[in-house]
């Protein structure tokens, strides 16, 4: 009895050991595995959505960088990897089903399509008749006909009509239904919607917080390197003119005129100050005119085309043109381009708008560049921005604002500079 219990403690070392042994072989392999199947998993999204005209988004926890334990970590944690898994069970039994049914339907219409002239190589039966005197060959039933010689056979073949509309009508359902079971699993649930929308939102609010800061210091900077430091000037050189009036009228005049044109420029700094917090003409001309005013300055060809059943409220209409700024901006600095061009547009509540040009292309968005940071500034107000910018051209940045438009105050508006 002890060697038993001995044997079958071995027996259960030596079990454990191995599946400890196959453990630690797959595990360095899961990740890979795992990207295996979510990237089988997107292409059956991207089927069901082309098929049931509506987007599937991936639910993936983004993964961390680095070493393996916090990626099996974040994998394990992420219920979209066990509903890849359960998608896989159901895909390879019930969608195998709905697809055998549909291509069952599909042979079975070659099937009777066919028998004219395959019936004579069919498997032959042999029925003896009952006066016993000689066996006469069958090859079975087809349906409602037994199919003995060539017409039988083509009569049966009648039968691949309704097998055929039978096939056509019932594939599209079926693959429906397989499209459904594919959308109920790899779809994200309500609570990882909600929970990937409340951390966009917190990471918005971050960026914006963020944003404003960097814009308040700017401001700050421009108004004490700008026209702080010349209203500065121009006390002193009004003190000192006051000082030297009754001794000195000549001396008194020139600092005042120094003065003057203190003034003029101070003004003038604190003119563009105004214009890059909110440019006038936004205000007066609207979307279409300010987007025209830049295009008139670019020191290249700009093509705008601007069509708007109405005005943007203030704030996205604000953002919208800083975004077309900078980035004509980026075109001049960047691009090497003849010609650029701008489109700006609604549709489906979201305000549009493309700025392309002919340049060199390879633009792309990185950390800390100037399209990340107009990427950071659009999410303040749920924007997004993408770009297509093959080398050697053309680069076209699009963004879209969720917005609503207020009555049309301008027209739509199409020019060419």
């Amino acid at each position: 009895m002890f060697a038993s219990c001995a044997g079958l403690l071995l027996g259960s070392v030596l079990i454990t050991a191995i599946g400890m042994a196959w453990f630690v072989v797959l595990l360095p392999v899961l990740p890979i595995l795992v990207a295996t199947v979510r990237r089988f998993a997107d292409a059956h999204r991207r089927w069901a959505a082309e098929l049931l005209g509506t987007p599937i988004p991936a639910p993936y926890r983004p993964l961390p960088d680095g070493r393996l334990f916090p990626r099996l970590r974040v994998l394990a944690g992420d219920p979209a990897t066990w509903r890849d898994l359960a998608w896989l069970f159901v895909n390879a039994t019930a969608g195998l089903l709905l697809t055998g049914v549909a291509f069952s339907l599909a042979l079975s219409t070659l099937g009777f399509a066919g028998l004219p002239l395959t019936w004579p190589i069919l498997p032959v039966e042999f029925t003896a008749p009952p006066d016993g005197q000689e066996l006469r060959s069958l090859t079975g039933d087809w349906g409602l006909v037994v199919v003995s010689d060539w017409p039988s056979a083509l009569l049966a073949s009648v039968q691949a009509i309704p097998m055929a509309a039978l096939w056509w009508w019932a594939t599209p359902h079926l693959m429906r239904v397989h499209a459904r079971m594919t959308r109920a699993l790899l779809a994200p649930t309500d609570a990882a919607m909600l929970t990937a929308r409340v951390e966009q939102l917190a990471e918005s609010r971050a960026e914006t917080v963020d944003t404003q800061a960097a814009e308040l210091r700017r401001i700050e900077r421009d108004l004490h390197d700008g026209a702080q430091a010349r209203l500065v000037s121009l006390g002193m050189s009004l003190g000192l003119a006051e000082e030297i009036l009754a001794n000195n009228p000549e001396a008194a005049r020139e600092l005042l005129a120094e003065a003057r044109e203190s003034t003029g420029q101070a003004l003038a700094e604190l003119r563009d100050l105004v214009r890059g917090i909110h440019p006038p003409v936004l205000a007066d001309r609207g979307l279409a005119g300010a987007v025209q005013a830049v295009a008139l300055a670019h020191p290249g060809e700009v093509d705008v085309t601007v069509e708007l059943p109405g005005r943007p409220d203030a704030p996205v209409e604000s953002a919208a043109y800083f975004a077309v700024a900078e980035a004509l901006t980026n075109v001049a600095k960047h691009a090497h381009a003849n010609r650029a061009w701008v489109q700006i547009w609604y549709d489906g509540g979201l305000l549009k708008l493309a700025v392309g040009d002919d340049g060199r292309g390879g633009a792309r968005v990185q950390p800390g560049g100037g399209l990340h940071g107009l990427e950071r500034r659009l999410a303040a107000f749920d924007g997004t921005l993408s770009v297509t910018s093959p080398p050697g051209g053309p680069t076209v940045i699009t963004m879209e604002l969720p917005c609503a438009l207020s009555s049309p105050k301008t027209s739509p508006f199409s020019a060419t500079d």
